[in-house]
C-alpha cells in the first residue's frame, strides 16, 4: 500500500539527529525522499554538543533502511547561500520539492554562556533568520511547481508561555530562544496568507520538552538540579510525563504534510502534554 506521503520530497534542516532525525525517517516511512540539512558542527557559545557529520550520516541510513532516498548536506541556516545550495542540490537529485520542515535550533539557555549578548544573537540568527532563510529558498519552488504543499515551523511552547518565574531564570540566552520562538508564529502567518492562494499551508509546532540531546545534557541537568523551585513550575505537562519522544513531534509532522491536513493553514499546533493547561 502506498504511504502517505509516497512520491513526495521533503527538505528538512536540523535533519542530524533529535526531532530532525524523527521527522526525516517518519516520512521516509511513509514514502518520502528527503533533503537535510545541518551544522554539523559546534557553536563557540553554545554549551551542550551539537550534532555531528557522523549524526547526518546515521540519518541518511534510516532513511535508506526506510527504502527511501536521501541527500545530506552540511549546510548553515544562518547562511542564505548555503541553504538555497542545498535546496538546488535537492532539487537537481529529485526534481521537486513538496515539504519544508524548518527545525534547526539551538538552546544556549542556562549557565554561564548564557548571560552573554553574544547568546540572545545566536539564538536570534539561528531560530528566527535560520527559519526565515529556509523559507525564502523554498517556497518559490513550491510556488512555482503548482502542486501546493506544507511549510512546518519548529517553535516550542516557549512562545506561549513564559519560561522564567523568578528572576534567578534571567538570562539572555532564554529571552533570545523565547523571543525567536514567539516571533515565528507571526512569521508563519504572514507566509500562510501569501501563500494560501498556491495551496501551500504553513503551521507551526509548539512541542513540550522532548527527549532530545538539545534537553538531554548536562547544560539542562545542572540548572535542574540548581533551579529554583519555583523556575521548575514554568513547564508542567498536565499529562504526567516529563519530556515526549521525538516521534510524537513526527507523527504530527507527517499529519501536516500529508492530505489529511490539506485546509488546515496559518495555525500554531501544541503538542504538550498539556502544559498549556498548567
Amino acid at each position: 500500500m502506498p504511504g502517505r506521503v509516497a512520491g513526495k520530497v521533503a527538505f528538512i534542516t536540523g535533519a542530524a539527529r533529535g526531532q530532525g532525525r524523527a521527522h526525516a525517517v517518519r516520512l521516509a516511512e511513509e514514502g518520502a525522499d528527503i533533503v537535510g540539512i545541518d551544522i554539523c558542527e559546534q557553536m563557540p557559545n553554545v554549551d551542550y554538543p551539537l550534532a555531528t557529520a557522523a549524526d547526518l550520516k546515521r540519518t541518511v541510513e534510516l532513511v535508506e533502511a526506510a527504502d527511501r532516498r536521501m541527500i545530506a548536506v552540511k549546510a548553515d541556516v544562518r547562511d542564505a547561500d548555503a541553504v538555497q545550495a542545498a535546496v538546488d542540490t535537492g532539487l537537481r537529485e529529485f526534481g521537486r520539492l513538496d515539504f519544508v520542515i524548518a527545525n534547526a535550533g539551538i538552546m544556549p539557555v542556562f549557565g554561564e554562556k548564557s548571560r552573554a549578548r553574544q547568546a540572545w544573537n545566536d539564538c536570534l540568527d539561528v531560530l528566527l533568520t535560520g527559519v526565515l532563510n529556509t523559507v525564502e529558498a523554498t517556497l518559490p519552488v513550491l510556488r512555482d511547481q503548482g502542486d501546493g504543499g506544507s511549510i512546518v515551523i519548529t517553535s516550542s511552547m516557549a512562545a506561549v508561555k513564559p519560561m522564567m518565574w523568578t528572576e534567578d531564570a534571567h538570562t539572555l540566552g532564554l529571552l533570545g530562544y523565547s523571543a525567536a520562538k514567539a516571533a515565528l508564529i507571526n512569521l508563519a502567518r504572514n507566509y500562510a496568507s501569501i501563500l494560501a492562494p498556491y495551496r501551500i499551508r504553513v503551521n507551526t509546532l509548539h512541542p513540550t520538552g522532548v527527549d532530545t540531546d538539545m534537553v538531554n545534557n548536562d547544560m539542562c541537568r545542572t540548572r535542574f538540579q540548581d533551579a529554583n523551585p519555583e523556575d521548575l513550575r514554568a513547564l508542567v505537562n498536565a499529562i504526567p510525563v516529563n519530556r515526549i519522544e521525538p516521534i510524537d513531534v513526527a507523527n504530527v509532522v507527517l499529519w501536516l504534510c500529508s492530505d489529511e491536513s490539506r485546509y488546515f493553514t496559518g495555525n500554531p499546533v501544541r503538542v504538550d502534554a498539556g502544559a498549556s493547561l498548567r
